[in-house]
Parts: C-alpha cells; structure tokens; sequence
C-alpha cells in the first residue's frame, strides 16, 4: 500500500501544477483584457488600481481669479466655474479641456455659487448684489431671479428635485449668517438666523437630510428636511479642531466631501459623521467641489491660492449618477 501512494504522488502533484497553471493563465488573460478594455475606451472610464485619490491639474495655475469658486458640471459634461480671469465672470470647461468665458455678469455682480435648474439654465449666488441670478443657457442672458436686501452675502447653493433653492449666508465681518429656502415661485423664506458663518450647503441623496457648514466655528449641521422643504431636528453632524470649512458635495451613498479651507484636503465623511478619509491637493486654499465625468467620479476642486482646478477621481460617483 505503500508503495503504491507513494507511485501515486507524483501524477497527483503533476496534475496540481497543471491546474494551477491553467489558471494562472487565466489571471493573465483577464489582467490583460481588463487593461485592453481601459486604454481602448479611456483611461478614465475603467479606473485601474491605485489611480483613485490621486490628484492632478485640469487647468494652469492663475486661469481664474483668486475668488475661483463653485464649479458645477452639466449633463453634457462642461464644467463651469466662476471667475474666469477675473471677478464677475462665469468660466466654461468643456469635455476636452478646453477653457474659455462663458459670461460676464452685469452690474458689478460677483457670483460664488452655481446651480442648474430643471432647464440645465444657470442659478447663480450673487453675493455682491444680493441676488440669485439666472443665465439663460441659449441666449446667455443674465436676469434676476430674487432679489432680496435681507441677504448678507448668499455664498452657496443647493437645489432639490421639486426645484427649491437652499441658499447659505453668511456675514463674514460679524462671524454670524442664515439659512434661506427660495422656493419656485421665487418666494424667499428664511429658515434659520443667529448661525455662525454659514457657508458650504449640501443635501443628502435622498433628500431627507440638509447639511450646512460654519466655517470659522468649524462645524457642520444636519438638519431633517421634509417634503415641503422645512427643516427640523438639528443635530451636529462633525465638528473639526482646525483650519476652515468651504463648499461640500454628497456621493451616491451619501458620503460627504467637504473642502477643508487651509489645509489643502477633501475630508470625506460618512453619513453616520465619521471621517474616513482626506485627499491631498496640490494647494491649500480649497474653496468647493463637484462630481462630474462621464460615470460620475471625476471630482474637480477650486484652488484659490492657485487660481486653477485641481482634479481626482473616486470610487463612488456623485449623487447625481444614479
């Protein structure tokens, strides 16, 4: 019996090697496939290992003013930012890297935030004229959409499906702002005062829930959020011991990105208020962040002490991509 296990030992190892190599092979040709499927259709439709997180410039430094804030992509792919070459202006990206004006805005206004509506026209926080403005986005007129001399400053936006705007503003010499709420009819409603210096504003997937950050307190607020766009409930969300607080942006699952003004990162937070990560950029001064890209993951960041885009990408898309 011995003899003959051992006899058999070496047709038994023999065929180990053989399944083995059959599918290392295997691996081989997958690996292969996978990078074959990457460089034929972008590099950056099927990210490989280790690319996500990693930053790079879209544009050159100095492109925008210092003041470059609120990107935001539409649904054909160009990015828009304000503050293309100097203040009052709306700068356009396209899909190819291509940046040029898209608008100057009239009157001395000076925009920080952008938002699309319904339409895909522009919606824009006025901070200077106390307005949100709208542009048109085939004749490129600019209108305003509400005026209203409550406002301090409004600095950014949001927008929900039903098309009520939520706007934070903040009085940055008084260290204090509000919460208003504009509604489709271009009613304004002012949903909470005595707040720090409100600045980044984000809603949750599902709508359910409204973030607000205060950026020189350092903490962030998550409000309930019902259906007719009223706010209960306020809890903190996270607090941070250091450096400001700007624009934020939710993920598909409902992680927030949150610009971290000073320290040169993107906090990204979980939705139970956990800090996960932080991604490092190439400045420091980071001002806000949108999702964009064709499936979603492509993250661009407004640098203001660069006066550029910085780019990453991330393994879960925007809210927006669902």
């Amino acid at each position: 019996m011995i003899v003959i296990l051992r006899k058999a030992q070496p047709k038994n190892l023999q065929l180990h090697l053989e399944i083995s190599r059959f599918f290392t092979a295997c691996r081989m040709r997958l690996r292969f496939l996978k990078m074959l499927l990457i460089f034929s259709f972008g590099i950056f439709s099927i990210p490989v290992e280790g690319q996500y997180y990693q930053t790079r410039d879209l544009t050159l430094e100095n492109t925008f003013s210092e003041n470059i804030e609120g990107p935001n992509v539409d649904n054909k792919g160009n990015l828009f930012v304000v503050n293309y070459g100097q203040d009052g202006t709306i700068g356009i990206i396209k899909p190819n890297g291509k940046a040029s004006l898209y608008v100057t805005l009239p009157n001395g206004s000076i925009a920080n935030s952008i938002m699309f509506d319904a339409n895909e026209d522009l919606l824009l926080a006025d901070w200077k004229g106390h307005n949100i403005l709208k542009v048109d986005k085939n004749s490129k007129t600019v209108s305003i959409y509400h005026h209203n001399e409550l406002f301090n400053q409004p600095n950014d936006l949001c927008i929900n499906k039903s098309g009520q705007l939520f706007a934070s503003d903040p009085s940055w010499k008084n260290g204090t702002g509000q919460l208003w709420r504009i509604d489709i009819s271009r009613n304004a409603f002012l949903l909470e005062d005595s707040m720090g210096t409100t600045n980044g504003i984000e809603l949750s997937p599902d709508e359910k829930i409204l973030y607000v950050n205060e950026s020189v307190q350092r903490r962030i607020w998550a409000y309930d959020l019902d259906k007719e766009g009223n706010i209960s409930n306020k809890k903190l969300f996270i607090s941070f011991d250091d450096f400001g607080l700007d624009g934020m942006k939710c993920d598909l699952k409902g992680n927030l990105y949150i610009a971290r003004y000073g320290k040169g990162v993107i906090a990204i937070v979980t939705p139970e208020g956990v800090l996960v990560q932080e991604v490092r950029l190439k400045g420091k001064s980071v001002s806000n962040i949108a999702f964009g890209g064709k499936d979603g993951r492509t993250c661009y960041v407004t640098m203001q002490d660069r006066k550029c885009v910085e780019t990453f990408r991330s393994e879960i898309p925007g809210k927006r991509w669902r």
